[in-house]
């Protein structure tokens, strides 16, 4: 695994957040500026935006994707590219591959169709590694202390999401580290990505 903007996705509960930090610590311990990121949200028009996703009113399937892209386009443009042209790591809790793996796969949009929507607005800044974190989708919502929008969508919803991951992350071997979550501490899990990562 390689490159300065690692993205850790999964479905609801996985534990990205916590890998999130861990990986920042350890990284800035040796001395990397990092700056982590979430989506949605990350600026000030995507945080509107994360409330919307999150807590707003239902939408169709094609609303709730561009919005995810809108977010996006403006991470990238504000955040996400002004670290990277200054040699930081960027860490990224989600990042186009949700949208992937939940509009184009679980909500039946079409990966590629999703992917086209995307590629304009984000002008090429992709991750160049992806860590996904894999765990059974109905305990991954049983983690969660208050379902979103999103996670309410049910287990159902969340096992279509992780079909969606798996075949990216078959489609993509050289960019993406798949670890299997399910029972492991999330210390543990934190050690097993940082391993992978090439991080000492």
């Amino acid at each position: 695994m390689s490159g300065r903007y690692i993205a850790v996705e999964g479905v609801e509960g996985a534990g990205k957040s916590t890998v999130v930090a861990g990986v920042g610590d350890r990284l800035e311990e040796l001395g990397r500026e990092v700056v982590s990121v979430r989506e949605p949200g990350g600026t000030d028009l995507g945080e509107e935006i994360r409330r919307l996703l999150l807590h707003g009113p239902e939408m169709t399937a094609w609303a709730e994707a561009q919005l995810f892209a809108a977010q996006r386009s403006q991470l990238a443009a504000d955040v996400i590219r002004p670290a990277l042209a200054r040699d930081a790591m960027v860490l990224g809790d989600r990042s186009v591959y949700s949208s992937l793996a939940y509009q184009g796969h679980a909500r039946g949009l079409g990966v590629e169709r999703v992917r086209r929507v995307n590629e304009a607005g984000l002008g090429g800044t992709w991750p160049d590694s992806v860590v996904l974190l894999r765990i059974d989708p109905g305990t991954g919502l049983a983690r969660q202390a208050v379902a979103d929008r999103i996670g309410a969508a049910g287990a159902d919803f969340q096992r279509r999401v992780a079909e969606g991951f798996d075949a990216l992350a078959d489609a993509e071997p050289d960019r993406f580290l798949v670890i299997d979550v399910d029972g492991v501490d999330r210390r543990d899990v934190v050690e097993a990505v940082l391993a992978g990562l090439g991080v000492a």
